[in-house]
This record gives structure tokens, sequence and C-alpha cells, in this order.
């Protein structure tokens, strides 16, 4: 690929909620080609998600495309090497990127939770993110303090 970048792939709509999203969440919470059983915790999950919040107005998909929202980074830093020096440079991320690394983020801070299912601990990191809270939203902090640390640098920006 010298020249020419690659296509973007299309992706399905998931069945049940019929929206990308979820499918793009489900593709990166799938192991070894299972794709059946990841849809099965992520619904599963959003079901444990609606039970946990009965009280609240607010519909599970709505819930876990907020946390969504609330574990997305705005800046992130990049190692840049200008005169025999490292520098810590912070950029913007693009839009499809800052999806990427909430929805990783989330499903990594999930796995490493302590619980039975997987789905129980993606509805608890789901439901920490939500309150602005739980390990995925820490990492996105502390990108932005980093970030907001080495402000100094943005001038090296590529």
């Amino acid at each position: 690929m010298r020249k020419s970048k690659p296509k973007k792939r299309i992706l399905l709509p998931d069945p049940k909620f019929n929206d990308v999203l979820v499918t793009r969440f489900v593709n990166n919470l799938m192991l070894q080609g299972k794709k059946s059983i990841a849809f099965a915790i992520f619904y599963d999950t959003i079901d444990l998600i609606g039970e946990k919040m009965k009280d609240s107005d607010k519909a599970p998909l709505e819930v876990w495309k907020k946390a969504l929202e609330n574990v997305t980074p705005q800046i992130e830093v990049k190692s840049r090497r200008v005169g025999g020096a490292n520098f810590q440079v912070p950029t913007e991320i693009r839009p499809e990127r800052k999806v990427a690394i909430s929805i990783k983020n989330m499903i990594l801070f999930a796995r490493k939770r302590a619980g039975h299912s997987m789905a129980e601990k993606l509805a608890a990191e789901i439901l920490a993110a939500y309150n602005n809270e739980g390990g995925a939203y820490k990492r996105k902090e502390d990108m932005h303090k980093m970030a907001e640390a080495n402000k100094a640098f943005a001038h090296f920006r590529f």
C-alpha cells in the first residue's frame, strides 16, 4: 500500500438494536472469531444494565453510549524525536480513533475486573464509566493530564 489508502470496510448494524457502533464494540469484544458468543455477552450486559438502572428513565443502550462518551479521550501524547531528545507532543485524535480507543479501554478494564461472567464485568465497567469513574475513565483522565503537562511542546506537532 504505497500510494493508496485501504478502503473503509462497511460494518453491518447489529440485529437487535440496528446500530453500527454496537457491531464495532462486539467486534472488539470478540475472541478467536466467536462473534455469536460476543453478541450474547453484549446483550446480556445490556440486560444487566437494564436491571440495575430500573429507576432511571434512560434506556440501557443510552447508558452504554453515554459511558463510551465519558471514556473517549480528546487528546493524546505521541513521542517525537527533536535534536536528540524525545518529547511527548500532545496531539488531537481523529474521530474514528477516539471511538476505537474508548471501546478498547472499556473492554480491557472490564476484562481486568473481578467478577463471575464477562457480562457482569462489562456491565460493572459500563456503569462505572457512566458515573465518571472506573479504570477506563481513569485512563482517559491520565491521557489528558499528560497532554496538559506537555502542553509546552505542542509547537513540535506533526
